[in-house]
């Protein structure tokens, strides 16, 4: 039945990458791509990943105490990366196992237990990764042909899944978040834009057909940063990245090629880097507001998928360009989702050597970093 399903799928998901406004004879008012969907909160959070442990059958992926703890510091999102090897198999996408799901309906149970919005983001989607791209039996953007076409049909059997079996679940509860982070388009000439609004019409179109009043969110393009206008009318929520500059916020992480980034050592805030420019609030606005005005100047909204700073930056540091970062946004109505939560990015055991930090049961806490993220920081006037 699912190999039906895939097969069928891949008649569905040609007829909608080759309809460049939509669905081929579909009226504007019933196209998916076109389907209003409600204003979101000003919803703020942290992404929890996905545990793996050895006695899976007995713990579980997620944890109770995350979802509770969240909710008593005052925080309504929580956005959890995942991989489609999880439920899946790279070596048969047609695969789909039933017990890992069952993990995530209980994290979106917890969730609305205690008053967190779940936002589901396929962090590997058969065809891609950010991180071991390479690992994928077919890519989804920079294939062949016939292999672009068979990941892309696989990507929309895996999230057509999803779409059945969340449909009664309502969007204030749980939205969808198709892609992680689509590749840099300066590698390929700028074709990768097209290619991946191409992937999310195709993606929407088929969660939307399954459950029309999902609510989607898309990463923008370039690893997460840039804006889509191409997306502007699709009733769906923009997901940007706020890890500018990369020189403070992945100091010293080893995953980071230093080619990507301007390696300072050590990061000041505000940064000057090694061409001459200045890093402060000013430029982070200009970062992130003023290039995602032509969208939100057309009713788009823009939330904050991940952020944070890797545990090698100076804390001091960190915390004064947390607080710019946080008032930028704040000023526009942005909400954002700190990565992670407990790890080198988060408010507890980050691993952090300049912490003073604070017991809370049984973990560190790191009290000043919470407290920024809890708290209201608008813009302060003469402010760098």
């Amino acid at each position: 039945m699912l190999r039906r399903s895939f097969l069928s799928g891949m008649a569905a998901a040609s007829l909608i990458t080759n309809t460049k406004n939509g669905l081929a004879g579909t009226p504007a008012s019933q196209d998916p791509l076109r389907m209003k969907i409600q204003t979101i909160p000003y919803w703020r959070g942290f992404n929890l990943q996905w545990e793996r442990h050895r006695d899976a059958d007995t713990q579980p992926a997620f944890q109770e105490f995350d979802f509770a703890t969240m909710q008593e510091w005052g925080f309504n999102f929580a956005r959890l990366p995942l991989s489609y090897w999880i439920w899946g198999n790279p070596k048969d996408w047609t695969y789909i196992n039933e017990a890992p799901l069952k993990e995530i309906d209980r994290a979106i149970d917890l969730g609305k237990q205690h008053g967190i919005h779940i936002n589901l983001n396929f962090h590997r989607i058969p065809g891609y990764c950010i991180n071991g791209r390479e690992l994928e039996p077919a890519d989804l953007f920079t294939g062949r042909k016939e292999e672009r076409d068979r990941a892309l049909t696989a990507a929309v059997f895996h999230w057509r899944t999803f779409a059945k079996r969340y449909k009664g679940v309502p969007s204030e509860h749980l939205s969808f978040d198709l892609i992680n982070e689509p590749p840099n388009m300066r590698s390929y000439e700028g074709a990768i834009q097209e290619r991946y609004v191409e992937v999310a019409r195709a993606l929407i179109a088929a969660i939307r057909e399954e459950d029309p009043t999902r609510l989607i969110f898309a990463d923008g393009i370039n690893v997460g940063q840039n804006p889509v206008i191409e997306f502007a009318d699709w009733n769906i929520v923009q997901s940007t990245r706020g890890y500018q500059p990369m020189s403070l916020s992945h100091y010293g992480a080893s995953w980071v090629s230093r080619n990507d980034y301007d390696p300072m050592k050590p990061p000041t805030w505000p940064l000057t880097d090694s061409k001459g420019t200045l890093w402060d609030r000013t430029r982070l606005k200009a970062e992130y507001i003023d290039r995602y005005k032509p969208l939100m100047d057309r009713g788009v909204q823009i939330h904050v998928g991940e952020w944070g700073a890797y545990n090698q930056t100076p804390h001091d540091v960190v915390l004064a360009w947390m607080r710019d970062s946080l008032s930028v946004w704040k000023e526009v109505g942005w909400g954002n989702s700190l990565w992670n939560f407990r790890g080198d990015f988060g408010v507890l055991d980050s691993g952090r050597k300049d912490v003073p930090y604070e017991d809370f049961r049984g973990h560190k806490l790191d009290r000043k970093m919470l407290e920024l993220l809890r708290g209201d920081y608008p813009a302060v006037a003469n402010h760098s």
